[in-house]
């Protein structure tokens, strides 16, 4: 850090298996990638290309080299897997992580219907090829997953060898693990806490008062994902106790009395 301040927490330092800054790339320029790297880069564990936009990326390979100078592992979005799938395209998946030298791959199912042991059984085969990220929920407000369906899949998933489980929230935080206000379902969160470990879950939580609640919930080294690239820095602050939302929450009573 830049200069000296008592009272500001641990964080993991990186690489990390927890704390995770999941940051969603939905189509930087080679020269933005690259201004947003020279910043933010010791914040950002993770970078996912959102939903099939590398597809139509222009210059993608000059773009992952970007990512890659830095030493940050990059994934394509869940849906573009989900575009492969639904077109029996499985292996060209596969074939095209390992041109493009992508390691960590997401499966999930948030747009399409895929029976859940099938699921399990594509999470086990990538693993093969590399870490496997597996999404839990569905982009579909109106399909809500009782709170043991969310444990029962999670851990399913874990089992078949997923490196972590990602809470559905989209882009905006309006499903899944939340309302379409954006407001967090606590209940659902807590209970899922109680059942698997919070080190293996990230948490999308692409608005600001989201990244608060499980700062608050689970302390500066909890698992965010879907942040936006201009709210990494902001975050980082956050986590610390370095903006006014969380201005007091290591600040120790007695030393400041």
């Amino acid at each position: 850090m830049n200069f000296n301040l008592s009272q500001i927490p641990d964080r993991i330092v990186k690489p990390r298996l927890s704390g995770l800054t999941m940051v969603m790339d939905k189509g930087l320029s080679v020269n933005e990638a690259k201004n947003f790297m020279s910043v933010s880069h010791p914040h950002v564990d993770i970078v996912k290309l959102g939903f099939g936009t590398s597809f139509v990326t222009p210059n993608l390979t000059e773009k992952l080299e970007v990512y890659r100078s830095y030493n940050v592992p990059i994934y394509f979005g869940g849906t573009l897997f989900e575009a492969f799938l639904i077109r029996n395209q499985f292996d060209d998946y596969v074939s095209v992580c390992k041109e493009y030298g992508i390691s960590y791959m997401e499966v999930s199912d948030g747009s399409i219907t895929i029976p859940h042991a099938e699921k399990c059984g594509y999470i086990e085969k990538l693993t093969k090829h590399g870490t496997v990220l597996s999404e839990v929920g569905s982009k579909d407000a109106a399909h809500i997953i009782p709170p043991y369906k969310w444990i029962e899949l999670m851990r399913a998933e874990l089992e078949a060898g997923s490196s972590y489980v990602i809470a559905e929230a989209r882009e905006a935080g309006n499903v899944g693990i939340y309302r379409g206000s954006g407001e967090v379902r606590e209940g659902l969160v807590q209970e899922i806490l109680t059942q698997i470990p919070g080190d293996r879950i990230i948490w999308e939580a692409p608005q600001k008062a989201q990244q608060l609640y499980f700062i608050e919930l689970l302390g500066c080294n909890a698992n965010l994902g879907n942040i936006a690239p201009t709210e990494v820095i902001p975050l980082e602050a956050m986590r610390i106790g370095l903006r006014g939302d969380t201005f007091s929450l290591y600040l120790d009573k007695k030393e400041n009395a």
